[in-house]
């Protein structure tokens, strides 16, 4: 397909929705073709690609990406979650030949991708978190991986840490996939010591850095002395702990340059082995799978190098307890287990593996938080 000079990015861009340019289904579109050397894959992220959290997790696999043979790897930061997210989706699609997209933020799946996919039957959208169900369209499906592990083997060190036995979560929205990361940090810390308590607060949003940092404060003047967050973007409320002289678990990606001190370890995305798998499959013309999950075991998550704070007792436990997870079957949630409120959520003799999907419905915290979902 000859290019249109006519046809920018800047002009698909600008005319969606404008009546600027036409960008109907039945568009012929730059694809590759089978024999094509060149696969282009396009990612979209929420926020800044060096955000030291959630964003720069998939932009620092896409940059392993980009120095593969036969790659083009295109980037959009900052796409909020609204229908801008469907404008980039059609620009990488039309201008750039992307039969591949991977539209990473909680927010874009339901609706924006999932009519992008209706709309472009022939594009494979894969989506970081959503879940996936057979009832949506075929070439679109969702990967992500089981993380909580990690946040509970956060909670361990930060269990030894903790001299106050106070902990503090500071958190963005109480979806499923952050209230298991609360509640799995909660569970491995009360496994040192019975008596600590996490306390938790919602900022409301994915970057909220000043609310992040006031969080931060208050949970210091609270006398808490370690925390831990599920926010895009750790950067702020790692610094302002080290400012603070207290203890911090990381989250997302590796921290410890922000907080020499007080970083203990942290809980990390290893994303690159999931687009490999994608673009692999792609590349060799195979279906893509509609549901990937994965855990430290099939290497889709890893653990933070030991900071300075931790113990040798401490490190010791964390690895103990990790070589039991890397075996498999390992359960942090089985009953009998109570939420904040006293109720039962898991009666006696039922566990949850981490592969199981119920945990992508939770809506609880667990004994021995402090807070509220609503």
């Amino acid at each position: 397909m000859p290019h249109d000079p006519r046809l920018t990015r800047r002009a698909v861009v600008g005319g969606l929705g404008l009546g600027a340019v036409s960008l109907a289904t039945g568009v012929a579109l730059p694809l590759q073709s089978a024999a094509a050397k060149t696969l282009a894959v396009g990612f979209i992220y929420v926020g800044p690609r060096d955000d030291y959290g959630y964003n720069q997790a998939h932009a620092e696999a896409a940059a392993i990406l980009k120095k593969t043979p036969g790659m083009k790897i295109i980037e959009q930061e900052k796409v909020p979650e609204t229908d801008a997210v469907q404008k980039v989706m059609e620009t990488m699609i039309q201008l750039d030949g992307a039969p591949l997209l991977f539209p990473t933020s909680f927010g874009y799946f339901d609706p924006y991708m999932l009519r992008m996919a209706t709309k472009y039957p022939k594009i494979e959208f894969r989506h970081c978190g959503g879940l996936w169900t057979d009832k949506n369209p075929k070439n679109a499906g969702s990967y992500f991986g089981y993380i909580g592990m990690c946040q509970y083997l956060n909670g361990i060190a930060a269990g030894h840490a903790s001299k106050s036995k106070k902990l503090g979560f500071i958190a963005a929205k109480p979806i499923p996939q952050v209230l298991e990361n609360i509640n799995s940090f909660a569970l491995g810390a009360r496994t040192v010591d019975p008596s600590i308590a996490t306390t938790v607060i919602f900022t409301g949003d994915w970057s909220m850095p000043v609310k992040e940092a006031e969080a931060a404060n208050s949970l210091a003047d609270q006398g808490i002395d370690v925390i831990t967050c599920h926010v895009d973007g750790p950067k702020v409320i790692m610094e302002t702990a080290e400012r603070r002289g207290i203890f911090c678990c990381g989250y997302h990606a590796n921290q410890s340059k922000l907080a020499p001190k007080g970083y203990l370890t942290g809980a990390e995305w290893n994303w690159i082995t999931v687009y490999k798998m994608f673009v692999s499959e792609m590349q060799a013309g195979k279906p893509l799978p509609n549901f990937v999950r994965g855990g430290l075991k099939e290497n889709f998550v890893k653990m933070s190098p030991y900071g300075p704070g931790l113990s040798a007792a401490g490190r010791k436990n964390v690895d103990t307890v990790k070589a039991e997870i890397l075996k498999g079957g390992f359960s942090v949630f089985k009953g009998p287990m109570k939420d904040n409120k006293g109720n039962v959520v898991i009666p006696a003799g039922k566990a949850f593996p981490e592969t199981a999907v119920e945990l992508e419905s939770m809506n609880y915290l667990v004994e021995g938080v402090n807070g509220a979902i609503a």
